[in-house]
């Protein structure tokens, strides 16, 4: 009787994939660290095509070596997990909220998350009647410092690490609004930190500005940016209040509770 597709268990069409699955499965079935001899054992692999594959995935830091001849699973795993964790419950709890405010406001609501030295576009709430092209699609990427939201994660870092981004980056302009001197940033970063929200002055995209609020876990850790973007001469400063709002409706949906330390403004005020 032929299997049908429910029944048979899909394989990696590259040998090598299908091993480094074999390997990750062993290691994450036991707490503790285990040898190579064993490793090979439950995988059925030659102890040195183990031993490759393993020393592989050590340079990648999906395991470690804690000890010559065992391994463990590593760090980048946790990484990676808590990076998708945080994208799936974040644009979980903010698809609703996010639809309201485009309801009142008409123009295009983001929602981002930062991944190393950029943001990235996760969810958009947006119609054909706010009158703006969209410029970043879902899925699109853009440098921290030319963003609102970006600026809310530089806000969050200490001075030391702003520092480094900017050395690391060399802070590129993409229009003649973008900032592209520390000291014009760190002055930025401190209107920030001092009112809670970030802003986006056709730095990005010359005829767009945005404004944006943090998102907080339950943690009280920034964890995204929600964002208006509007056509330049359009940004409502009114819109400001119901944006704060609704970032803060998603963050009580990630367990954020009033009165917990955040990243840019310390304690709540109650």
């Amino acid at each position: 009787m032929k299997k049908s597709p429910a029944d048979m268990t899909a394989k990696p069409n590259v040998q090598v994939l299908e091993r480094m699955f074999q390997l990750i499965d062993v290691l994450a079935a036991k707490e503790e660290s285990v040898s190579l001899k064993e490793i090979s054992e439950k995988t059925g692999l030659h102890p040195s095509t183990a031993h490759r594959i393993l020393n592989d995935l050590t340079i990648g830091r999906f395991v470690d070596r804690p000890e010559s001849g065992s391994y463990r699973l590593g760090m980048r795993l946790l990484e990676l997990g808590n990076l998708v964790k945080a994208r799936l419950s974040v644009r979980d709890a903010a698809m609703a909220p996010m639809r309201q405010l485009h309801k009142l406001i008409q123009q295009p609501v983001n929602l981002s998350v930062r991944q190393g030295d950029e943001i990235v576009y996760i969810e958009r709430a947006y119609s054909e009647r706010s009158g703006m092209q969209v410029v970043r699609a879902i899925g699109g990427h853009a440098p921290l410092h030319l963003t609102s939201t970006g600026k809310l994660f530089l806000a969050a870092d200490d001075p030391q690490r702003v520092r480094a981004y900017a050395t690391r980056t060399g802070l590129p302009g993409h229009t003649r609004n973008s900032i592209t001197q520390l000291l014009l940033l760190e002055r930025e970063l401190s209107k920030a930190r001092q009112y809670g929200v970030a802003r986006d002055n056709e730095e990005l995209e010359l005829g767009v500005r945005c404004m944006a609020a943090g998102v907080y876990d339950d943690q009280g850790q920034l964890v995204a940016g929600l964002s208006i973007s509007a056509p330049a001469d359009r940004l409502d400063e009114g819109w400001l209040p119901k944006l704060q709002a609704t970032a803060r409706e998603i963050s009580l949906a990630l367990g954020y509770t009033t009165g917990m330390r955040t990243a840019l403004n310390g304690p709540e005020k109650s």
